[in-house]
């Protein structure tokens, strides 16, 4: 058994971030379940909205952020991440990350860039691969520090609480379950202080703009434990996706409509000004249900986007990233519009917790995406989850300095058992159940709902949840056995505060309830085990 002062489960941005604030108060080991780098923060690429701007104010980003948010949004959680982004920026500057600039009137200032939902310019980025820079911005400090640890290939199995351990005491963390993906073995880690910063569940749909990672870890890992899960309903689908057979989840970010991008039909018509009076700066939920409805309306496969109007240098210097990419697939952004489809992006719901990233377990805290602090509401404004990332790293770290932590000595941690379990015999029955899951969800959880769908889709999640049980319980762990076991949970998590949910609102749309009710559904869906 390992012991540390601080384990954080996740290397993104909050993780990280997290990580370098306790590492000048104790040990920390950051567990990541393949490289340091490969996260949902590495792939964004828009950048980070903070108010900087004299043209700008906390009250606007504010107004902008509940506004998105279609009355669910906490105001002040909303304001607390608003007006604390600033200093957290500056941290980032400090440690060597450069902001793109601008020459105006002689003097150099930051580039800021605008994407749907916002009334001011105020995202900070660097070209069009700012999460990748800020990811190896931290990598890079925490490789400077001996305090923290960065297990790689290491994924966390579950969590260890008293109440697991048939303790009759207030029910709190106690360490956590990891598997060593090179050596097959469970180790066990011992903190009174576990930070969840696992990121989403975007891979629990067939189409999604996230990377293979992103499976739901984290939700599924602190409800097996009885933390309260919140708004899982509100599942964001990113409008533009690259839509080619050859190219795997590439997102093209909401900046090329911020910069001007306008989407258009088959037929070549700007059909957003139809939705929307904003057209292709609309809030992200509007967008995606638009396009939905001109593909099923149309019946073609896709819906473009059009940028062609802007010179071809400035295309290149402002997305290399994007202009390289959709080259490499025979389209050049700067003459011919980007054939784009929607896809699972981002999870505004996740373990519920308070200010500080304090779940309802003692001892466990939630950061990032895998988090739900009420900052996002029914539908989150672009840009607002590093914002959310870097601020909420920062306050979890401050409370869990101030937060008494138990004995190491009180409770003894039994070590991994695996019983008589096999190695796993037909690795077939894993990618099936995985592939079954995904297509569900697309076809019965995705932009448009009904009762019926959802219903189907409820059944069918129980019977898989039955299967992947019996086989986690019956054959030796792996990562693929781990990451199905977690999807499961994820996807039903989905299906039931959907189902719970009467109306439209944000990003959970049904046909059966197309109107918004004030009256009896202006609050969260919590989910708590029993």
């Amino acid at each position: 058994m390992k012991e540390y002062d601080f384990v954080v489960i996740g290397s993104g941005i909050a993780g990280l971030s997290f990580a370098l604030k306790a590492a000048t108060h104790g040990s920390v080991a950051v567990i990541t379940k393949r490289k340091g780098a490969d996260t949902n923060t590495a792939w964004a690429q828009g950048g980070i909205a903070c108010v900087t701007s004299d043209e700008d104010s906390f009250e606007l980003h504010v107004r902008d952020t509940i506004e998105a948010g279609a009355g669910l949004c906490d105001e002040a959680i909303v304001r607390r991440i608003v007006t604390e982004g600033p200093e957290r920026i500056r941290d980032l500057i400090e440690l060597g990350l450069h902001f793109d600039e601008r020459e105006v009137s002689g003097h150099r200032e930051l580039d800021l860039g605008k994407e749907g939902g916002h009334s001011k310019r105020r995202v900070l980025h660097v070209r069009d691969v700012t999460g990748k820079e800020i990811e190896e911005t931290l990598l890079h400090e925490i490789g400077r520090r001996p305090q923290v640890e960065l297990l790689e290939n290491h994924m966390a199995v579950d969590l260890i609480t008293a109440a697991k351990l048939g303790f009759a005491v207030e029910d709190r963390c106690l360490g956590v379950y990891v598997l060593d993906e090179k050596t097959g073995e469970i180790e066990t880690l011992r903190s009174d202080r576990i930070v969840l910063a696992t990121g989403g569940c975007g891979k629990v749909y067939l189409y999604t703009s996230n990377p293979d990672i992103a499976t739901g870890d984290g939700v599924a890992m602190a409800w097996r434990v009885g933390a309260q899960i919140v708004n899982m309903e509100f599942i964001q689908f990113h409008p533009t996706c690259l839509f080619h057979a050859q190219a795997k989840s590439f997102l093209i970010s909401e900046a090329v409509r911020g910069e001007g991008g306008i989407l258009r039909n088959s037929r070549g018509e700007d059909f957003m000004k139809r939705y929307d009076t904003r057209g292709s700066l609309a809030p992200r939920d509007i967008v995606a249900r638009a396009i939905d409805a001109e593909i099923k309306r149309s019946g073609a496969k896709c819906v473009f986007l059009d940028i062609t109007h802007k010179a071809p240098e400035f295309i290149r210097e402002r997305f290399p990233h994007i202009y390289e990419t959709c080259l490499r697939f025979g389209i050049d952004m700067s003459k011919q519009p980007i054939p784009v489809v929607p896809a699972a992006h981002y999870q505004c719901g996740g373990i519920k917790t308070d200010a500080n990233g304090a779940t309802s377990l003692r001892g466990l805290y939630a950061i990032g995406e895998v988090a739900c602090t009420g900052l996002h509401g029914a539908n989150r404004l672009a840009s607002n989850s590093l914002l959310e990332g870097l601020v909420m790293a920062h306050r979890a770290a401050t409370a869990c300095l101030r937060s008494p932590v138990g004995s190491k000595q009180e409770i003894p941690l039994p070590k991994w058992k695996s019983g008589n379990v096999q190695d796993v015999d037909e690795l077939v029955v894993i990618y099936h159940n995985w592939d079954e899951i995904r297509r569900l969800m697309w076809d019965y959880v995705g932009i448009v709902r009904t009762d019926k769908r959802l219903q189907r889709a409820s059944a069918r999640l129980r019977n898989l949840q039955r299967e992947i049980g019996e086989f986690y319980w019956n054959f030796k762990v792996s990562v693929d056995l781990l990451e199905l076991r977690n999807l499961v949970t994820a996807a039903a998590l989905i299906v039931d505060s959907a189902l719970s949910r009467k109306e439209s609102r944000g990003l959970h749309f049904t046909l059966d309830y197309p109107k918004t009710d004030d009256r009896q559904f202006s609050r969260e869906t919590v989910l708590s085990r029993g």
